[in-house]
């Protein structure tokens, strides 16, 4: 940030400007992440059953909000310019500053979005990719400077730092949608796939079917609840063996730390055509289709074989 504003008191160019009034949402939005993670960190207690995860999605949120003010006020700013022109100067040195910096940030940004998928962190990848992005602005920014440099055409400057500050507003746009989504418990389809295909592929005979699943996720950890079919005759202790098989399976194969609340049902007699359950005392017909569980069937609170009725 100091050497971005540097260049800026340097070369006195709004297309620096933007790139520098950027850092200080880099600085403010870093330390409220700081925090959040350290808080997210905490063990569940009496207030927080679930953990303190959720304060993730806060912090992606306060981000992306400063990195639109930003963009907002610098888009004012390059406009102000067009109508109010000056000089620049020093153009070469304020890239040449540009340009370091932005090298560092993506080094940065990189590593952090590593770290951030590895640690399951929403708040490590989204402060990752800011900072990527910060790069491609940074990559933009001595492009256009050099231009101004060998075309001598100033009004470059504020035009380039109009396209840069619309981009900054975007970029603060995408992070707040995606915040205020983990918020709502909006769903993460690309992890509940995932948990169904292993739930597909390694099915056991008596989960007859599964169905009314729903997914929040809380920092780095999954709560999933759902229903799960099995044969009406199992005593409560094969019952609470099937749950916690279940249970084990995603936590062993699946990417994601996994809590489960499974409320079983039992069988009925019109199970009986899509069931696996072999040498079953209380069939009612021979099995006659297989019925593959997706995203569509198992998200729905509806048992397989009526698509039509709640049960």
């Amino acid at each position: 940030m100091v050497a971005k504003f540097a260049a800026y008191f340097l070369t006195e160019s709004n297309f620096i400007l933007t790139d520098a009034a950027e850092s200080i949402v880099n600085v403010v939005a870093s330390a409220f992440a700081f925090y959040s993670i350290y808080l997210s960190a905490q063990p569940r207690d009496n207030n927080h059953p679930y953990g303190h995860g959720k304060v993730e999605f806060f912090s992606v949120f306060v981000e992306g909000i400063l990195i639109t003010i930003a963009g907002v006020l610098i888009l004012c700013k390059s406009i102000y310019g067009f109508f109010n022109p000056h000089p620049v100067h020093a153009v070469l040195l304020g890239a040449a500053i540009i340009g370091v910096t932005g090298v560092v940030n993506g080094l940065l940004g990189w590593y952090m979005i590593v770290r951030g998928k590895a640690l399951r962190s929403m708040t490590l990848d989204a402060d990752g990719r800011h900072l990527l992005t910060d790069m491609v602005t940074s990559g933009g920014l001595v492009v256009g400077l050099t231009l101004i440099y060998f075309t001598k055409i100033e009004a470059l400057d504020n035009a380039l730092s109009i396209l840069v500050a619309l981009y900054i507003v975007f970029v603060g746009y995408k992070l707040t949608r995606k915040s205020v989504g983990g918020l709502m418990d909006e769903t993460d389809f690309a992890i509940v796939d995932d948990v169904v295909k292993i739930l597909n592929d390694n099915r056991d005979e008596a989960w007859i079917d599964i169905h009314n699943l729903r997914a929040q996720k809380y920092g780095n950890e999954l709560h999933i609840d759902c229903h799960l079919t099995l044969p009406n005759y199992f005593d409560l202790n094969r019952v609470h063996q099937e749950v916690k098989e279940l249970d084990e399976l995603i936590n062993t194969k699946a990417s994601i730390q996994t809590e489960f609340f499974i409320h079983t049902d039992p069988c009925l007699p019109e199970c009986c055509h899509y069931c696996n359950m072999p040498n079953c005392p209380i069939r009612s017909e021979a099995k006659r289709v297989d019925i593959t569980w997706t995203m569509d069937n198992v998200i729905r609170n509806k048992k397989h074989f009526e698509p039509d009725e709640q049960l």
